[in-house]
């Protein structure tokens, strides 16, 4: 029953070695929707409900007196609303890459943070949604942005990059949710079949769909699946792309730059995967899931961040290559002495902070012993999300703080509301989580077991085991089912 399909001799090890039944895996994955939540679950449900009521409570403070509560200013038109959104949204691209490229690329490991990095992109541009919304001045009004009919005949500039952001964000907000509740609908019909309660059993039946299992619905389910994957792949590169048009269109010196489109996609991706890192070592530890989430794993995603560390760090470089050979004195003046020089810049810490959590830190990863110790995981994932932060700071702020007039330069400072709301779209985004994972399987039951090592059809027919760990040949499909 455990014979392994890896070739030793080529140094391949199995995914999920302590995984000794298909059982072990529905079990191990139920039990957190079906055993009373752990205290850790309430130490961060808690103070996440208290950040979100400090988000009510600021939007309401914001719409009733106005975007003037920002500490945006002349010519910080742009601050921390705009970072924060560009940040949110560069979060949740890690989602559709696990979820999706890997998919396509047929990636196994995958299975086990799949459901992990979907539900984080969804509730990430839940977050980032929030700051354009309010932005506008007037929110209650945002409903001009779209080409509905309206008695004032006012109609959207579709040659803005603002509008591109709103049709590009919906469309993957809207793929990524569909991708998520595909895949989640197997494992909903399990959670389904294993509820002793009417009312779990009801409201699970309901969002199964009548899932059965049978090898009709597997032929349906695997080919919507992977319709949505191919959709959602060049998500990964538009999306942050026509973010980033925000700034690239401008003509504003240290924005106006072809570069930006790969630039904003590789820091969208290094971010993403820090953040499913943070997330994934907390919620492993709390719930107990080293059986699932393997140290394979994590060392996987860890040569991820440190690819996209190495893009991100030539993506800097080039900034400055660019400023040069352009020869312009206004581009070499933005990347000079508006970022670089502590005598000058006002925010040259900002950038060096930017440089050394995005690019200095990460290389630790070089060495195996770095890339399989969960301390240093934790710590440098933490960095790599401030550090993250900062870039966008970094690019929005430092390129407008002073502008073509001397006598109009000016410095942003945050005020209360700033640093309240920014705090609230954490407790925004860790409440939906925590929700997500005490009610939801975690992570995706079906595939994981299709990625055992005795489950595999190019080796063996497919067998089914039930709990007394009698065999079975059956087809296939209705191996997920468990």
């Amino acid at each position: 029953m455990g014979a392994s399909y890896v070739n030793a001799a080529a140094g391949e090890t199995e995914l999920l070695p302590d995984v000794s039944s298909i059982n072990q895996v529905t079990e191990s994955v139920c039990r957190v929707t079906e055993q009373p939540a752990p205290k850790g679950w309430w130490m961060l449900f808690i103070p996440s409900l208290a950040l979100l009521g400090l988000l009510v409570a600021c939007i309401g403070y914001l719409v009733t007196v106005g975007t003037g509560t920002w500490g945006n200013n002349s010519p910080v038109a742009w601050a921390w609303d705009i970072t924060n959104f560009v940040w949110w949204i560069g979060i949740g691209h890690a989602g559709t890459l696990i979820s999706a490229v890997l998919f396509l690329f047929r990636q196994k490991w995958r299975t086990s943070i799949n459901r992990f990095a979907e539900a984080m992109t969804i509730f990430a541009v839940m977050c980032a949604g929030i700051y354009p919304a309010l932005h506008t001045g007037r929110p209650w009004f945002d409903y001009y942005m779209f080409p509905l009919p309206n008695q004032m005949q006012m109609w959207p500039n579709f040659k803005s990059p603002l509008m591109w952001d709103i049709f590009a964000v919906s469309t993957y907000f809207t793929i990524s949710l569909l991708f998520w509740y595909t895949g989640l609908i197997p494992d909903l019909a399990t959670l389904r079949d294993r509820s002793k309660n009417t009312f779990r059993r009801a409201v699970y039946g309901f969002f199964a769909l009548g899932w059965r299992g049978s090898n009709r619905h597997w032929q349906h389910y695997e080919r919507a699946y992977l319709i949505l994957a191919a959709i959602s792949t060049p998500l990964v590169l538009s999306v942050h792309s026509i973010v980033s048009f925000d700034f690239a269109t401008s003509v504003i010196y240290g924005w106006h730059t072809t570069i930006f489109p790969p630039y904003f996609v590789a820091g969208a991706v290094f971010s993403g995967f820090a953040l499913v890192m943070t997330l994934l070592l907390v919620t492993r530890s709390v719930f107990k899931l080293y059986d699932l989430v393997t140290l394979k794993h994590l060392e996987l995603m860890n040569k991820f961040i440190l690819g996209t560390a190495w893009l991100v760090g030539y993506a800097y470089a080039m900034e400055f290559f660019v400023a040069w050979y352009s020869g312009n004195e206004y581009e070499q003046f933005v990347f000079l002495n508006n970022r670089l020089n502590p005598f000058e810049a006002p925010y040259w810490w900002s950038y060096w902070a930017m440089v050394i959590c995005n690019v200095i830190i990460p290389q630790v990863y070089w060495w195996k012993r770095m890339r399989t110790s969960i301390p240093v995981m934790f710590v440098v994932s933490i960095f790599v999300n401030i550090g993250m932060w900062f870039e966008r700071f970094v690019i929005i702020v430092t390129s407008l703080h002073r502008d073509f007039l001397p006598s109009a330069w000016g410095v942003f400072h945050p005020t209360w509301v700033d640093i309240c709301m920014y705090l609230g779209t954490f407790g925004l985004f860790m409440s939906a989580f925590l929700l997500f994972i005490r009610w939801i399987p975690m992570i995706a039951i079906a595939e994981v077991k299709m990625v055992l090592p005795f489950a595999q059809p190019h080796h063996a027919p497919a067998v089914a085991l039930s709990e007394d760990l009698q065999a079975t040949p059956v087809q296939e499909g209705a191996l997920a089912a468990g």
